[in-house]
């Protein structure tokens, strides 16, 4: 849905407005700040492609005015500028602007100085003290001087602002007083020139909201949690109306309730996790599974914003006085990596495309497609749903419907998946969908349910204009004019390999059902070329770039040698790209057709990988690493540093340049950057240091390497992998 300077946004109880039409976008978080700004367009086409609509970030004030008095909104610290790219992508923008941001910054984003003048003239910050709204007001001020002239009704991408973070939880006033702080921040933003249609405040873990939209969070796991035990079941794979997460944030206390009224406002989420960021003593590995399971229940919950944290990961800036990661040496609970902030997000650190990308853009197209439908549909406890977390057996499944006249159309969602345990296997599963009352709405005949089986299948869902499909299989999107007839094709997947059971009632009337496998349906992107809509499905991943040309990114890692581009594509081109070939024709058109419908075009040369890294071990935790100095026509390069130790630090000319926490996956650095700023050569050296991991430290990993004497500490390797963009159209 677009949004211009003459649109209205509202909510009501149940969804976003936009004027008086039900709207259900996918935010996702990224960082300004915290990524070179020479690849801001780059990366923020790729959040697009994976279904993005908002971009939301933080203004982390330590960033801006480390020190009193010298703000710096330059370089990658430029908001007005990324404002502008987020215009150029066709993006929308909600604005945190703080004051305290948390976001694994140090002191949650305060800079030094503000905590030691309110040490040293007796005022608490997060507070209406006079001395701290005057500082307040000061980044407020510069804030607004950066984002004037985007905002939304100036036919910028800025629809909303976000006051504070988990004010009244982690830290701030409750009660009577913190709401009082709230609205004082609301008022100056609106005096100072923030005016947007909306203002959002989280509202978890007993935070209070000052009135504003209150927006929710949960995360599959608790990289804070300062146990190093396997932690019980999380809360965030039950199908519930519960909205609150009492794991957020409980570093700095255990959450409370929330302190809104949920029946006047929708069910919003800003703060799902894309991934999770380790921790020094914790560091569990989140997956596209754990990701995308998590976003189902919230959607089959009744979610009507699917809003991630961290969608795109990034890198802490240098500070001009100290490192600006959070740490226990600051007062903070955890000790977090001085430049990485990774956190396994679907686009990670460098801008890797990740499994959890693929993941999350499988639910993106289906809202895209389906979800300003779906925010009126109600969520309906099922009968026999469990509503404790730690209940591995019972079947938990809901359903989201409505009434339209003498039908009733929604869907059924059934969830056997929980995060680091084993659910109960469910054969030869009766599955129904119920009404409220009892009332059997749709009935899907029998199937199997696996352990960490997960999905959604539509009832009474409108095809054209003559038909309602009851199909055991998940929507994935509609494909507009799909044979230049008018009539549309209607794009599903299974996560079993069967035949679906589809119930249609009333005619089809041309227009088509598309079933893919789910492998099929995680590669398969929607792009309009030349006008028209098609399906894409590749290894590669297709983003459509700001002049419309659609783009593949094609990996290959030195272990392929070299391999040839590919895709499948429905309907099928009118002209062929340069540099491929059609190796096989559009199937026949049908009601009924699966992926062997596809075109085929395939890469007419091979995309090689030539480049190679070497190493020498200079002490037992030193090691020199040489590495390619050029892309060589390449658009990127990752180093895999595969190891084993507690912490790695990549430096460059003794400047420490990147880290990691070790959790078994590969160390993964995208060279480019580096290039940027050291120059091309023919090659580039860097020193790795790595710090031992003993058997003794206190930990939480989910895969422990063998130990050797009680500790590892060695470099296993490090290989290449190559990025081409192609264009194919």
């Amino acid at each position: 849905m677009k949004i211009t300077e003459r649109s209205k946004v509202t909510f009501d109880q149940i969804s976003l407005l936009v004027d008086g039409k039900r709207f259900f976008p996918m935010m996702g978080e990224m960082h300004f700040s915290r990524y070179p700004n020479k690849y801001w367009e780059e990366e923020l086409l790729k959040m697009k492609a994976g279904g993005i609509d908002i971009v939301s970030l933080y203004v982390i004030w330590i960033h801006h005015e480390e020190v009193h008095g010298e703000f710096d909104f330059t370089g990658d610290r430029d908001l007005r500028k990324f404002l502008e790219t987020v215009k150029k992508c066709g993006l929308y923008c909600i604005l945190r602007i703080g004051p305290w941001a948390h976001g694994e910054a140090r002191n949650g984003g305060f800079p030094d100085w503000l905590l030691e003048d309110a040490r040293e003239n007796g005022y608490e910050v997060r507070t209406n003290a006079p001395r701290y709204l005057q500082h307040v007001r000061a980044f407020y001020e510069k804030t607004y001087e950066q984002a004037k002239g985007f905002f939304i009704g100036e036919g910028g991408p800025v629809i909303g602002i976000q006051i504070e973070n988990e004010y009244g939880h982690c830290g701030g006033k409750n009660g009577e007083e913190g709401e009082e702080h709230m609205k004082t921040l609301l008022a100056m933003a609106k005096e100072i020139g923030f005016v947007t249609p909306i203002y959002t405040a989280t509202g978890w873990g007993g935070a209070v909201t000052g009135g504003m939209l209150p927006v929710m969070g949960g995360y599959c796991e608790a990289p804070w949690d300062q146990r190093t035990t396997e932690i019980e079941p999380s809360g965030n794979y039950i199908f519930t109306r519960e909205r609150n997460d009492h794991n957020i944030g409980s570093d700095h206390g255990l959450g409370d309730g929330i302190t809104f009224d949920m029946d006047k406002f929708p069910y919003l989420t800003a703060e799902l996790g894309g991934g999770l960021q380790v921790t020094r003593h914790r560091r569990p590995i989140a997956t596209g599974d754990d990701t995308e399971a998590m976003t189902m229940v919230k959607i089959a919950s009744g979610a009507n914003l699917v809003g991630y944290y961290m969608y795109h990961g990034g890198t802490n800036p240098k500070g001009k006085l100290t490192t600006l990661q959070e740490s226990r040496e600051t007062g903070y609970p955890n000790d977090l990596p001085v430049c990485s902030y990774d956190f396994n997000a679907p686009l990670r650190e460098y801008g890797q495309m990740e499994d959890t990308y693929r993941h999350v853009r499988l639910l993106g197209t289906f809202i895209h497609d389906f979800g300003d439908d779906l925010t009126d549909m109600l969520y309906t406890q099922q009968p026999g749903n469990p509503l404790k977390p730690d209940d591995l057996k019972s079947l938990r499944s809901a359903v989201r419907y409505k009434t339209d006249g003498d039908t009733k159309r929604g869907y059924l969602f059934v969830n056997n998946y929980q995060r680091r345990y084993e659910m109960a296997s469910h054969k030869d599963q009766e599955l129904s969908a119920y009404s409220e009352t009892g009332e059997v709405l749709a009935s899907f005949g029998k199937r199997d349910i696996e352990n960490g089986d997960y999905f959604f299948y539509p009832f009474g869902m409108k095809v054209g204009e003559k038909a309602l499909l009851t199909v055991d299989a998940t929507p994935l999107c509609v494909l507009k004019d799909a044979n230049g007839t008018g009539k549309d094709a209607y794009v599903f997947y299974t996560d079993t390999d069967r035949e679906i059971n589809a119930d249609v009632a009333g005619d089809l009337d041309g227009n088509s059902i598309i079933t893919l496998t789910k492998d099929e349906a995680l590669h398969a992107v929607k792009v309009t070329i030349g006008g028209k809509q098609h399906l894409l499905v590749s290894k590669g991943e297709a983003v459509t770039a700001a002049d419309g040309r659609v783009r593949l990114y094609v990996t290959a890692s030195e272990d392929e040698g070299s391999i040839k581009p590919s895709f499948r594509i429905y309907p099928d081109l009118e002209k062929t790209p340069a540099g491929f070939k059609k190796v096989s024709e559009t199937g026949a058109p049908g009601e009924f057709l699966t992926g062997d419908a596809f075109a085929v075009y395939e890469g007419m040369n091979a995309i090689l990988n030539d480049k190679r890294a070497s190493f020498e071990k200079i002490s037992d935790t030193r090691y020199r690493l040489t590495l390619p100095g050029s892309l060589d026509g390449l658009s990127e390069i990752f180093a895999n540093i595969s190891y084993e130790g507690n912490t790695a630090s990549l430096y460059k000319d003794g400047e420490l340049v990147s880290d990691n926490f070790y959790t078994g996956q590969d160390f993964e650095v995208g060279l480019k950057r580096f290039f940027d700023i050291y120059g091309e050569e023919k090659e580039i050296s860097f020193d790795l240091e790595i710090e031992p991991l003993k058997e003794t430290d206190a930990i939480y990993l989910q895969n422990w390497p063998k130990m050797k004497d009680g500790a590892a500490c060695q470099l296993l390797g490090v290989h290449l992998t190559a990025l081409h963009i192609i264009d194919i159209s």
